[in-house]
């Protein structure tokens, strides 16, 4: 049906490999030996890569849906990943003639293809398709011929055309007659004329400027005495098969005229005219001459009758002057070489007429900008895109010529984008250059300028918009880290006690933040096995309520991940310090009687003195500061004046000499407070007889005579118990000093002996920061503390008597064993106001 043939391509990489030729046609066709030699010695001359191009022949006129040839095939595609790979013809804004089938790779035949309509009458008639197949990027390049058929018949302008012939016309004389118009090419053009039998003409045919003219040519001679007219057909015929015609009648009249024809200075013109002339501005002037006088002389311009119809629209001949002007618009685009025919005829009868040539070249200026086209790859690029990334392709394309229409192609410096030129001229690909990062740029847009080489240039510019897509290279962080908080014990369980929040640079899925609870073994105490977190927004809930005097301090880790692919973390520590609260009443210690209340009996002798040391009550509170700072008030007794109460030590004292008057037997209630918010209290009851001196020690005999027979029994495991306790105590001292020398030089939470201790047991809770300790003490403190400069009194700093020059023995006894549980937490500058004031009234009651 049509012919294809497919052109490889050529790469000499030391070796020339892979280069095959294929034609198929209707008819068999055979290579013969020139055609040979001439391709091998193209293989052995190419140096460098030729691009892959396919070229196919297709008739005019086939149906739609007709093959044209199957370009994956002709490729080496693979069909079956045609539409993975998106194989497709990349085309302008108008209808395609073509389209390709992405299953099997055939191109098609899309609308009714019509040569004379598509191409310009001379030369080959070739539609470039651009082939674009993704992943990997490729572009192919094919060239379709569009071939004539014989679809047209020769037609003649006018349908008549009339001679007046002098009689005394010598034989041998022409006449031009306009030729008929044939749009087909070629062999299918119009071939050859014929005339109708006669005895006084005969035809001829001339070529010029590619086309046959035919003339009548007068055979002998004319007489109008016996014939004054001749009716003629002129047919033309084309070269199809079959052939197709066109008649013209030819009427001759025979007259009797003047003889001297009409004689141009040239017998051909030829001029340049620059397109976009100005309507009116004048092409050439023509000029004929003729020998005869008169009417016969006077000389008629006319342009000839066989021109493209483009002729009379763009210019005009004035008949008087001979010159040819512009009439319409010049368009070098549009036609490149007008060819005329003009005609001059003198005013004899009959006229004399003589015919001459004119060839206008048109010269191209630089009149149309370039015109970029932009096929997209993907509008949308990674962030993570390698240098090199293939984002469009870019064709630009001139309608001008020479330097006019060669194109060159530019984009800003200031982005990471470049554009790689194609084998193919004025064909680019836009890749990226640099690294991409959507956190610092999400979009472009990328204005790409096309400048030709004319004088002057002139440019055009397209803007490109490309979005950076996001992937996951940012993972979560938090504002700070460790975070510490502050946590009152007895809180709510299942109540949120914290929020912890990180942020994610990224976007979408790869900034959505889940949230967990590090949990292992070497978490401290085990402690955030009773922490619970909601994984969307960071909240954390405690699952039971915590007691200072059991926990003061621990932390846990917190991992933030995102959601993106692979997913990326990080984690925080939270230090959790608990706060106390008063919540322990004070405990009674002494006195304590036999069935476990706090009440005691005194005996004391008449005869002692003013300040004589009754007893002593002796308190606890588990709590610490202002909760676990007891005082000590009288609250019930019999005579004020007689016995005193320390207010901070719980001793009871006599104000006075005991007198003839009182009373023998006096109760005291004393009830034991602490500083609390809302403070907490116990009770004791004290009951105090006044004895002569020798029974009081009558009553300490008695007693002693009671208690011989129990403290017998009780003895012996008095000893054991006292002996296994001084053991444990001593080796209990062998490992503190042992603990101690193995520390660093760095203070660590102790409790310190208060020499001045006198009763009340109240907590001494240290801290440790740097190189000072700090402790929360209660009413009393060590003699050998010492208060920081610059604390404002809030603060206590006890220097570490671990560091001597001269090699003294560390000192530290511990003697109180209800500080066992207590330890020591580091203070923070967030300390609560309210534990600031209790410092800070610490301090005060130590001043005084």
């Amino acid at each position: 049906m049509y012919v294809s043939y497919l052109r490889r391509s050529i790469f000499q990489t030391g070796a020339v490999s892979n280069f095959s030729f294929r034609m198929v046609n209707w008819k068999t066709r055979k290579w013969n030996c020139l055609e040979l030699a001439v391709c091998f010695a193209l293989l052995l001359c190419i140096g460098r890569p030729v691009s892959a191009q396919i070229r196919y022949t297709v008739p005019e006129g086939v149906k739609r849906g007709s093959v044209v040839g199957n370009i994956a095939k002709d490729l080496g595609l693979d069909t079956g990943s045609l539409v993975e790979r998106r194989f497709r013809i990349v085309s302008g804004s108008e209808e395609p003639l073509f389209e390709v089938n992405q299953n099997n790779g055939v191109l098609y035949v899309h609308r009714n293809i019509d040569r004379e309509e598509l191409c310009d009458e001379s030369g080959a008639c070739l539609t470039n398709l651009k082939i674009v197949v993704e992943n990997p990027l490729e572009i192919h390049y094919v060239d379709v011929e569009i071939t004539d058929v014989n679809d047209h018949s020769p037609k003649f302008r006018e349908t008549e055309q009339h001679f007046d012939i002098a009689e005394h016309t010598i034989a041998g004389t022409r006449f031009q007659v306009q030729g008929a118009q044939d749009p087909d090419l070629g062999i299918n053009s119009v071939r050859f004329y014929k005339l109708n039998q006669n005895d006084q003409f005969d035809i001829e045919t001339r070529e010029r400027h590619e086309e046959k003219i035919p003339f009548i040519v007068l055979k002998k001679a004319l007489d109008r005495e016996t014939q004054s007219t001749h009716s003629l057909v002129l047919t033309a015929i084309d070269g199809g098969n079959p052939p197709k015609s066109g008649t013209l009648n030819i009427t001759v009249t025979v007259l009797d005229s003047n003889d001297n024809r009409p004689v141009f200075s040239q017998e051909t013109y030829a001029v340049d005219l620059k397109e976009n002339v100005p309507v009116g501005t004048v092409v050439i002037k023509i000029k004929a001459t003729d020998l005869d006088e008169g009417s016969n002389g006077d000389i008629e311009y006319a342009l000839g009758r066989n021109l493209n119809p483009k002729v009379y629209e763009v210019f005009q001949l004035d008949s008087i002057t001979g010159e040819i002007r512009v009439k319409g618009k010049v368009d070098y685009e549009n036609t490149q070489i007008y060819k005329l025919d003009v005609e001059a005829s003198d005013k004899g009868q009959p006229p004399l007429t003589v015919e001459s040539g004119l060839m206008i070249k048109i010269i191209d200026v630089n009149d149309n900008t370039p015109d970029i086209e932009v096929t997209s790859v993907s509008n949308i690029v990674a962030e993570n895109s390698k240098p090199g990334t293939v984002i469009s392709l870019i064709s630009v394309t001139d309608k001008d010529s020479g330097d006019n229409g060669k194109v060159t192609c530019s984009l800003p410096h200031n982005v990471p984008f470049e554009l790689k030129p194609s084998f193919k001229n004025n064909m680019y690909s836009l890749v990226t250059k640099g690294h991409l990062d959507r956190e610092v740029t999400s979009h472009y847009e990328i204005a790409i300028t096309a400048i030709d080489f004319g004088q002057p240039p002139l440019s055009t510019f397209k803007t490109l918009k490309i979005e950076i897509s996001d992937v996951n290279d940012n993972g979560p962080q938090f504002p700070q880290n460790p975070l510490e908080l502050y946590l009152e014990e007895n809180n709510a369980p299942g109540a949120s006690i914290f929020s912890v929040t990180a942020s994610d640079r990224d976007l979408d899925e790869n900034a959505d933040i889940t949230y967990q609870i590090v949990r292992n073994d070497e978490t401290q105490n085990d402690m955030s096995s009773f922490l619970n977190i909601n994984a969307d927004n960071g909240h954390i809930h405690a699952l039971k309520s915590f007691d200072f005097e059991k926990v003061k301090t621990f932390q846990f880790q917190i991992l933030a991940k995102d959601s993106g692919s692979p997913p990326l973390s990080s984690n925080v520590t939270v230090k959790v310090y608990i706060l106390d609260q008063n919540d322990n009443t004070p405990v009674i210690l002494s006195p304590v009687s036999a069935n476990g209340s706090a009440e005691g009996v005194e005996e004391i002798p008449r005869n002692v003195n003013a300040g004589h040391l009754v007893t002593k009550v002796r308190a606890f509170d588990a709590d610490v500061g202002y909760n676990g700072w007891l005082l000590y008030s009288l609250h019930e007794i019999t005579d004020h004046t007689l016995f005193g109460l320390d207010r901070y030590t719980g001793q009871i004292r006599t104000l006075r000499p005991f007198t003839e008057t009182d009373e023998a037997a006096h109760k005291l209630t004393i009830v034991v407070k602490d500083n609390g918010n809302v403070s907490l209290s116990a009770s004791a009851t004290v009951t105090i007889t006044v004895v002569e001196p020798k029974e009081a020690f009558a009553a300490s005999d008695v007693k002693s005579t009671v208690n011989s027979e129990d403290e017998s029994n009780v003895t012996f495991y008095l000893i054991i118990t006292l002996g296994s306790v001084s053991v444990l105590f001593i080796v209990s001292i062998i490992v503190l000093i042992a603990m101690q020398c193995s520390k660093s030089t760095d203070y660590s939470s102790k409790y310190l002996q208060d020499p001045n201790y006198d009763g009340t047991l109240c907590h001494s809770i240290q801290y440790r920061s740097g190189d000072k300790r700090y402790m929360l003490v209660g009413p009393r403190m060590s003699i050998g503390s010492t208060i920081v400069p610059g604390s404002n009194g809030n603060t206590l700093v006890v220097p570490d008597r671990r560091r001597t020059t001269s090699g003294e023995v560390r000192d530290i006894k511990i003697i109180n064993v209800y500080y066992e549980r207590a330890m020591g937490i580091q203070l923070h500058d967030n300390l609560t106001k309210t534990h600031k004031n209790t410092l800070h009234l610490n301090m005060n009651n130590i001043s005084r």
